[in-house]
């Protein structure tokens, strides 16, 4: 292996390198990728944040809060009460993208890391609908992270059951329109001049099939999407208080009775049994073989990968039943993702994550500022503001006002370095690029008047905005 793979390793499939990185990858960087196929255990920073059945009752709470405060808008205390929880709330969600920045910036398992975020934006929900906010780092956390090296079908059904998915994409509110509750809201609404009848919400069957398993060339059809929403009607959320730590419930009184008919094949299961059964069939399907291993390859490969590669990558999946950790194997193992050819442009994620990663700076105050700053250039985290997540190419990221916000960022994170770093910019420079350093960037850095300075254009460099 060279030092070029073994800056791919870090940089690529990885998050960016810190000092003493190299000597850790050391001569085998796809073995030292290998290793990172292994579940491990939550980083103990997350541990300590609260769980969904948590936040769940939290949620409870705000919605009883809002009716209440709707009923008595006047009254001082409940409005009170309101501002206070939306005031928690918010600075939560503040405490939760520090910390998810910290396990980021100093984790050992970088490539590990890179697919949390993978597979957080592939199953993408934006915080930006409030009532879906306080859920998006515990799905993340509980969801996607124990499931990164199981079977595709598992992480698929973890991520659609869980509260920040059938919040943020409306499912808690779909009832068949024969069944118990759909039979009765029609009634009511019979009876209310002016009142609408509940009926089914095809949100999240649509963005499962278009976004999450078959794409949107995967050959399935309107009809489909009604029929699978049909079938994952009655798939919400626990009852306030509800006993043990359950925060997923099936209630049978809101699921369309029958059987589907799903892409040809018949479903004849009853109640949760059925939406179960569609998401096995999803998971397996070629097209979503296809469909997901381009996806991967373009994350960490190109932006347009070669298709021999998506191809091998595919027929891994198909032949192992969608088992991710055969799926990454053959990504990695194939020379196509080694090729100097093959780089992505950062993410503002990759950015601010990797800068840091490389000038060894951590801390509450300069991990706040990372998420500020990130959010400065276009990527604020967890906030995608569609289900199809952030872009993914470089011509999403490398427009000339984004570009400029970079330098500017680079100027405000060199600026936390302290005079007596112990490594010159030039020494730094070779460490965060490997053999990605250039000539003209190697000489700006021995240039530089002072260790500030000298950061500021490594991490301004043309050279750093690639994951190479």
């Amino acid at each position: 292996m060279t030092s070029m793979q073994a800056a791919s390793a870090a940089n690529r499939f990885g998050l960016g390198a810190r000092p003493g990185d190299w000597q850790v990858i050391g001569s085998d960087p796809r073995g030292w990728l290998q290793t990172q196929l292994q579940p491990a255990p939550l980083p103990a920073a997350l541990a300590e944040l609260p769980d969904s059945r948590a936040t769940l009752d939290a949620f409870h709470a705000l919605r009883m809060q809002r009716g209440q405060a709707r009923g008595a808008a006047t009254d001082p205390a409940l409005l009170a009460a309101k501002k206070a929880a939306q005031r928690e709330a918010r600075q939560a969600l503040q405490r939760e993208l520090v910390v998810r920045q910290g396990v980021a910036v100093g984790c050992d398992d970088g490539f590990r890391e890179r697919l949390v975020r993978f597979w957080s934006n592939h199953f993408a929900i934006s915080v930006d609908k409030g009532r879906a906010a306080p859920f998006a780092g515990p799905m993340e956390r509980e969801a996607i992270r124990p499931r990164l090296c199981g079977r595709f079908v598992d992480l698929l059904l973890a991520v659609t059951r869980h509260p920040g998915m059938l919040v943020y994409l409306d499912n808690v509110q779909s009832i068949g329109a024969d069944s118990r509750l759909g039979v009765a809201s029609r009634r009511r609404a019979g009876r209310q001049p002016g009142a609408s009848a509940r009926g089914l919400n095809e949100n999240l069957a649509r963005e499962i099939m278009e976004l999450h398993t078959l794409g949107v060339e995967g050959g399935y059809t309107q009809g489909d999407v009604v029929e699978f929403a049909r079938a994952i009607t009655g798939w919400g959320l626990a009852a306030p208080q509800a006993p043990g730590r359950e925060v997923f419930a099936f209630r049978a009184a809101a699921h369309q009775p029958g059987a589907r008919q799903v892409l040809h094949r018949r479903f004849g299961q009853e109640g949760e049994q059925q939406g179960v059964a569609i998401l096995h069939m999803l998971a397996v399907h070629p097209a979503t073989a296809r469909h997901v291993s381009l996806q991967l390859a373009r994350h960490f490969i190109a932006d347009a990968p070669p298709p021999t590669l998506v191809q091998r990558m595919a027929k891994a999946w198909l032949d192992s039943e969608g088992h991710l950790p055969t799926v990454y194997r053959a990504m990695l193992d194939d020379d196509a993702a080694w090729q100097p050819d093959a780089r992505k442009f950062k993410t503002p994620d990759d950015f601010c994550v990797s800068a840091l990663r490389a000038c060894g700076l951590s801390g509450q105050d300069v991990l706040a500022m990372a998420v500020r700053l990130q959010a400065q250039l276009g990527q604020p985290v967890f906030q995608p503001r569609s289900p199809a997540g952030f872009g993914d190419v470089a011509a999403d990221w490398g427009g000339p006002d984004a570009l400029f916000k970079r330098v500017q960022a680079a100027q405000a994170i060199a600026e936390r370095l302290p005079d007596s770093q112990g490594i010159t910019p030039l020494a730094l420079g070779g460490m965060a690029l490997g053999s990605g350093l250039d000539a003209q960037t190697a000489a700006a850095l021995r240039r530089a008047e002072s260790v500030q300075q000298g950061v500021a254009l490594l991490l301004a460099s043309p050279a750093f905005q690639w994951r190479s």
